[in-house]
């Protein structure tokens, strides 16, 4: 048997169980620290444990470790696909996917130590930058071989949101830490005072941008179309829409300042520019409700096309509320508030973790060669993990324009009518509904970790999965 006739998916299912895992770790963390606003004694005075620790370690674990590992699995498996050849030097992708578990592991457990260069989203000290920048090179090189050696033309869009994905990536990682060490695990930043933040918030935003919104589209693009049986509904949109997003996201960082010692026309900017982001974003809606035209009913029997498809209404949610928020004018109320906790949520819970369920979902049963364990069970997870979700956010929301509202409230005397501990504990009844959600959306994941591993279970029993690459055609298909 000729294995270059074949695509290679082992480092793929790898990664998955690796991503799966570290949902558990870093969803659980979350959970823990929404117990923590409502009930302090939680942390039992563990330094490892408090709040400010146990914050970057489950947005780490939750964004990179959750999150990196899924987009490196899916875009092992579709750029493969949708390239019609073998993945670029194997043993590289094998490298790639260890050493990214490695490095998360690494980096989260000193996170929880206390070394920390105190930057939102970049929280790792420089000898775990250095590697992650060495293994997320490595993963350019595995992924742009493999479209160097495609045997068809066409460069399908869900492979231009991955190199997006990971040029910007790598420029943002490797400008934003630059640093000047002064132990093996602390450092200065390069940059002072404004500057500094403004390159910080640069990369904070465009973490988002290019990592939790351009990968996840990358990922969205090759498996909703799949699950609908339909090709994208006009490839020229979404490929529209790709360059205006990459050219208008990239300015967008300063609106997280709004009111600091930035210039202002640097505000003004930022706030324009996230206005016009509504349009590649409500674009990449509209392509893909064209694209599920006529194939609606297939989300009775797929459970995993929900999960995409509520996915992107959280995408369109959150793609809306975020220039709103950027808005002058209206950050004055959000700013500093959980209305922008609640923001962030609804991207990362409602769009990111929900297209990656979906998508795990989808990809199961391909990588194994066996139905799903049970469709009744990812359908119980998909309503948890929603109503979790809805109770997450609207309750942040909730706490926020409480919190933004008394923070503006003046006497008449001119004087702040409320003090800050009297906005604090208006909050707490939202705090509770919070964890409820969290622990909702825990669950939900629980169940369908134990829906894959059955799957993969039954898998085993059955000869590895090959996959034959298809011969080389003039038409274009994924």
């Amino acid at each position: 048997m000729d294995k270059k006739l074949y695509y290679t998916d082992s480092a793929t299912v790898f990664l998955l169980i690796c991503s799966m895992i570290w949902a558990i770790i870093g969803m659980f963390a979350g959970v823990y620290l929404a117990a923590e606003l409502v009930m302090p004694w939680l942390n039992f005075d563990i330094a490892e444990i408090t709040f400010g620790r146990l914050r970057p370690f489950h947005t780490n674990a939750v964004i990179f470790g959750f999150g990196g590992s899924a987009l490196i699995a899916t875009a092992y498996y579709s750029v493969q696909r949708t390239c019609h050849a073998r993945l670029f030097s194997p043993n590289l992708a094998w490298f790639v996917a260890v050493a990214w578990q490695i490095s998360m592991a690494v980096g989260l457990a000193s996170l929880l130590l206390g070394y920390t260069s105190s930057k939102e989203y970049a929280e790792f000290e420089w000898p775990v930058d250095i590697a992650v920048a060495l293994v997320w090179v490595s993963f350019g090189i595995v992924f742009f071989g493999t479209l160097a050696t495609r045997k068809i033309r066409p460069i399908y869009v869900s492979n231009w949101f991955y190199g997006a994905l990971i040029i910007v990536v790598a420029m943002l990682h490797i400008v934003n830490n630059l640093a000047l060490p002064y132990s093996w695990m602390q450092s200065y930043s390069v940059y002072e005072g404004t500057q500094d933040a403004i390159v910080q918030w640069w990369y904070g935003h465009n973490a988002v941008g290019f990592f939790l919104t351009a990968g996840f589209l990358g990922m969205f693009y090759y498996t909703l179309p799949k699950q609908a049986g339909r090709p994208i509904w006009s490839y020229r949109l979404s490929v529209v829409a790709f360059w205006a997003f990459v050219y208008t996201y990239i300015w967008v960082g300063p609106h997280h300042l709004h009111y600091t010692a930035i210039p202002d026309w640097l505000m003004t900017t930022a706030m324009v520019m996230s206005l016009i982001l509504l349009a590649p974003s409500w674009a990449t809606m509209v392509n893909a409700v064209m694209t599920m035209s006529g194939a609606w009913g297939k989300l009775r029997s797929d459970p995993g096309m929900k999960f995409v498809i509520v996915s992107m209404v959280f995408y369109a949610l959150s793609t809306f509320e975020g220039p709103m928020l950027a808005i002058k004018s209206v950050n004055v109320i959000s700013h500093f508030t959980d209305w922008t906790v609640g923001h962030v949520h609804s991207g990362a819970l409602g769009w990111n973790a929900f297209v990656t369920f979906g998508t795990i979902y989808f990809l199961t049963p391909k990588l194994t060669g066996v139905e799903l364990f049970s469709k009744r069970l990812a359908n119980i997870h998909f309503w948890i993990a929603l109503i979790g979700v809805l109770l997450y956010i609207i309750a942040l929301w909730g706490a926020g324009i409480s919190q933004g509202l008394m923070w503006l409230s003046l006497d008449d005397f001119g004087q702040l009518k409320y003090s800050f501990i009297d906005a604090m504990l208006v909050t707490i009844p939202y705090h509770w509904i919070r964890l409820l959600g969290g622990l909702l959306f825990l669950f939900g994941t629980l169940l369908m970790i134990y829906n894959l591993f059955k799957t993969f279970m039954a898998g085993r029993l059955t000869k590895p999965v090959l996959v034959k690459i298809p011969p080389v055609h003039k038409g274009y298909e994924i």
